[in-house]
C-alpha cells in the first residue's frame, strides 16, 4: 500500500524531470550574439518595447505575446520603416529563442538597430504564467510547438503543432 501511494505522488514529478531544458538547448544552438531579455523583465516594461514575434505566421495565429507584431522569420521580408524608426528598444522571440537569435542578428546588420533576444521566447513566457492571446485577441492556453519533438520543452498550456 505505502509503495502504491509512494507510485502515485511520485509519477507527476517523474513527467516533469523528464521534460526538457531550454537552457541547455539556448547553450547548444545560440552564440549570445544577440542579448538576452528575461521574460519578467519584459513582463514589467512591456511598453518600452517593440516586441516582434519572428515565428511561422500559423505559430503566431495560435498564440502570440500581448502586442506584439508579427514579422515571419525572413528579415529580408520585413521593411517596417515605422518599427524600425521607432525609438522604443526591440525584443524578438521564437518558441524558445533560436530562430530569434538568428533573426536578430540579421536585423541588427540590415538596420544598425539593436535588437534583444526573450530567453527561453513564448515557451518561457507561457511557463512563467504570463497571459498569451490567440489571432482574435483572446487569452488561451494553447501554445504552437513547431514540431512535436519541441513540446517537450513547453511545460505548462495545451501543445498545438
Amino acid at each position: 500500500m505505502k509503495f502504491q501511494l509512494l507510485v502515485v505522488l511520485l509519477i507527476p514529478f517523474v513527467g516533469f524531470c523528464q521534460k526538457k531544458s531550454i537552457d541547455k538547448l539556448l547553450d547548444t544552438y545560440n552564440t549570445r550574439s544577440i542579448p538576452y531579455i528575461s521574460v519578467q523583465e519584459l513582463k514589467m516594461n512591456t511598453d518600452a518595447y517593440t516586441i516582434l514575434d519572428t515565428r511561422k505566421k500559423e505559430e503566431f495565429e495560435v498564440s502570440h505575446l500581448p502586442g506584439a507584431i508579427w514579422v515571419g522569420e525572413d528579415v529580408n521580408q520585413f521593411s517596417d520603416t515605422q518599427i524600425l524608426k521607432n525609438k522604443k528598444p526591440i525584443v524578438v522571440y521564437c518558441s524558445v529563442g533560436i530562430r530569434s537569435e538568428d533573426f536578430g542578428e540579421k536585423l541588427e546588420r540590415k538596420t544598425g538597430k539593436t535588437a534583444h533576444n526573450l530567453y527561453g521566447g513564448i515557451f518561457a513566457w507561457k511557463d512563467a504564467g504570463f497571459k498569451i492571446i490567440d489571432a482574435k485577441g483572446k487569452t488561451t492556453q494553447k501554445v504552437h510547438t513547431f514540431s512535436k519533438n519541441w513540446e517537450d520543452y513547453l511545460r505548462t498550456g495545451i501543445p498545438v503543432h
